[in-house]
């Protein structure tokens, strides 16, 4: 693998090839400033996963989630975040996807509020997606991004009018491999975040708007606080007023659910609000209580936001946030339009206008969506029943969230269907990813890294607990094997044997089966999968 042609500050090793408009984006003063943030926040962000370490410790010898005696204060205190900044007053409909051209043109014409441009669960990170990504947002920013369809000649460019731009970049446990500081790889997070501050912040507030994120995978209110010093820091250094960025963040880990005041205080002046990540919120329940025999989950398409345990989470939020000025954000529609059935695919739309509904009843200020079509039906469930651009000074009357309706189990079933659709969509999503898609359709809905991660921790944890299935059987490794071979031949049958044989199913199937027979759960399944992405590179 050759090596970029980029000079690099003293320390600093460009170990990913030379590409197509890389020297735009891995500039000199680039490379330093991130340099900069990773010698300055590396060690910290090690800390925040030994961190992470030692409460599944604690959690598999019994311990459990809850709410912090340390920082009741905080929770009691009378307090609110900054006012909501240019572009982010109003976040109605937001859509989320990959940083690929079309799908940011897409995406900022589709008629949303905001465009959550993905460096983490919906890209996967090879070294040409991650560079790519840094200059289509370029573009995007300065309205220059135009993309022509090969296959077409289809010309794409910006509307007039277009959606705020928010960038997620990946979580603090990924790193980055192809580039090196001082011998040590760049986490990936401080690369993703670094060089699009860098080389977009100026021009941002130039444009009468600002630099905004969300942040993912957060487990604790320290590591909001890491990300705040990282603000603190990166505003500092480009002499940007401090304040200027806005992150939301996804509460999509079952530690965060019992530290959202406390998450909010530690960004309160950086702070956009909070997300309910559903499907990463799913994953991380199982994982989370991964030992415990008495938390094993029912088919994954059972465990929806009716379940008394999402209710709590997502009516938690709304309050929490409500109460400090701060938008409450509903959970993602994943549904894709079905085109060759009409009736399946006005079912999905109705699924979608309730789910988007109960939200909007619920007092969220706005929700997530996949698919452009799904723009208009979401804007229209919230439009029937709210007036403004949110609803931050509606008081949601509840009780105090407890924290064992927090840790209630979904109940339901487990059954043959559910396990091999799981199968299914593991070794395609991983396949997918393997080949640089981190956003694959299948079955109707947009699958990205955190609905993969519910299948394979599904199967793990009714493997690892010799789970029954509804009709008696026991989920072993050997049925698991079994059935993998089975759906193999039935992936074959709906995509085509010239497919299978040109893809990378092979090594998906391997990293599948090794992540749900294994005696112990893999924290992420993007960890082994990237393994594989470097012996490809090499």
């Amino acid at each position: 693998m050759g090596t970029s042609s980029t000079p690099a500050a003293r320390g600093v090793e460009v170990r990913g090839p030379s590409l197509f408009r890389s020297d735009e984006i891995l500039t000199p003063a680039a490379l330093d400033f991130v340099a900069g943030l990773t010698r300055r926040f590396s060690r910290r962000i090690e800390e925040a996963l030994e961190q992470r370490a030692v409460r599944r410790s604690r959690y598999a010898a019994g311990d459990r989630p809850g709410f912090l005696s340390d920082t009741a204060d905080v929770r009691a205190g009378d307090w609110r975040i900054a006012k909501p900044a240019p572009g982010l007053v109003q976040r109605i409909v937001e859509i989320t996807g990959p940083v690929d051209r079309k799908m940011i043109i897409n995406a900022l014409n589709s008629g949303a509020d905001v465009f959550m441009a993905d460096f983490e669960d919906a890209t996967s990170p090879t070294w040409d997606n991650l560079v790519q990504g840094q200059a289509n947002l370029c573009d995007a920013v300065r309205r220059s991004i135009t993309f022509e369809d090969p296959t077409t000649r289809k010309a794409y460019a910006l509307a007039r009018s277009i959606a705020t731009l928010v960038v997620r970049p990946r979580g603090l446990h990924l790193p980055e491999r192809h580039l090196v500081v001082d011998g040590r790889p760049v986490p990936g997070s401080l690369f993703d975040f670094g060089f699009y501050f860098f080389h977009n912040a100026r021009e941002l507030l130039t444009r009468g708007i600002g630099p905004y994120f969300y942040i993912p995978k957060l487990e604790s209110h320290l590591e909001a606080r890491l990300w705040n010093d990282v603000f603190l820091a990166a505003q500092e250094e480009l002499g940007i007023p401090r304040g200027t960025i806005r992150a939301t963040v996804l509460i999509e880990t079952l530690p965060a659910a019992f530290e959202m005041d406390e998450i909010l205080y530690e960004l309160r002046e950086h702070s956009a609000g909070l997300n309910c990540g559903r499907w990463d919120y799913i994953f991380s329940f199982i994982k989370t209580l991964r030992e415990d025999p008495n938390a094993v989950f029912p088919d994954r398409s059972q465990v929806t936001m009716q379940q008394p345990c999402m209710r709590a989470y997502t009516q938690l939020a709304v309050r929490t946030c409500h109460r400090r000025g701060a938008h409450a954000m509903g959970g993602m529609a994943a549904q894709i339009p079905i085109r060759d059935n009409p009736a399946a695919n006005e079912l999905a739309l109705e699924k979608v206008r309730a789910d988007k509904a109960r939200e909007a009843r619920d007092g969220h200020d706005g929700t997530w969506v996949a698919h452009p079509a799904l723009v208009p039906v979401a804007r229209e469930a919230f439009g029937d029943r709210m007036t403004g651009p949110h609803q931050i000074e509606r008081r949601l009357e509840i009780r105090d969230t407890t924290p064992a309706q927090l840790l209630k189990v979904p109940e339901g079933t487990r059954t043959e269907a559910g396990l091999r659709l799981n199968v299914r969509v593991g070794v395609q999503y991983i396949e997918a990813w393997l080949r640089g898609t981190g956003a694959v359709p299948l079955y109707n809905l947009m699958e990205d890294a955190a609905t993969a991660e519910i299948s394979r921790t599904q199967l793990w944890q009714w493997t690892h607990h010799a789970a029954r299935l509804q009709d008696g059987r026991t989920v072993t490794a050997q049925l698991l094997e079994q059935v993998i071979a089975e759906e193999m031949g039935t992936i074959e049958s709906e995509i085509g044997a010239e497919r299978i044989r040109s893809g990378r199913f092979p090594e998906a199937r391997a990293l599948f089966t090794r992540l749900v027979t294994s005696p112990t759960l893999d924290e992420f399944l993007t960890t082994g999968a990237y393994e594989i992405l470097e012996e490809t590179d090499r």
